[in-house]
């Protein structure tokens, strides 16, 4: 699989993304839930911690990434959806711990919405990878 950063503007590299990819030469798709902070039974972990809740929640996007074969590196797009938005974003440098050294800045959208499927879950994210 190929992959081409696709950016007309340089302001959301600063912030860990590409405006786009174009992917090339993959054969498999995968479309992933929404994962969130849920521990194996889907109990929620760590209420009021935004830090702890998005960690979790990418530990069990790689978990199912892993189930199908593929990793962090494939993913191609992500999206983001929190209660909080301004405490969300101070933690987004556990995104790039995670996806800097695979050199991975999928496109993505942070949206804030009112509450998630489960209170008291802050952050939720979704992918679409490619293998």
């Amino acid at each position: 699989m190929k992959r081409t950063p696709v950016n007309p503007w340089a302001w959301s590299l600063n912030h860990g993304y590409n405006q786009a990819e174009l992917v090339e030469g993959a054969s498999r798709r995968l479309i992933c839930a929404g994962q969130t902070a849920v521990d194996g039974e889907g109990a929620p972990q760590h209420p009021g911690d935004m830090r702890g809740q998005i960690a979790l929640a990418l530990d069990n996007l790689e978990s199912v990434l892993e189930a199908a074969d593929m990793g962090l590196a494939n993913v191609v797009r992500l999206g983001l959806y929190t209660t909080d938005v301004d405490e969300a974003l101070k933690h987004f440098d556990i995104l790039g711990a995670r996806f800097g050294p695979l050199n991975a800045a999928p496109p993505m959208t942070l949206l804030g919405v009112s509450r998630l499927a489960i209170p008291p879950l802050m952050f939720e994210i979704e992918a679409e990878a490619l293998g």
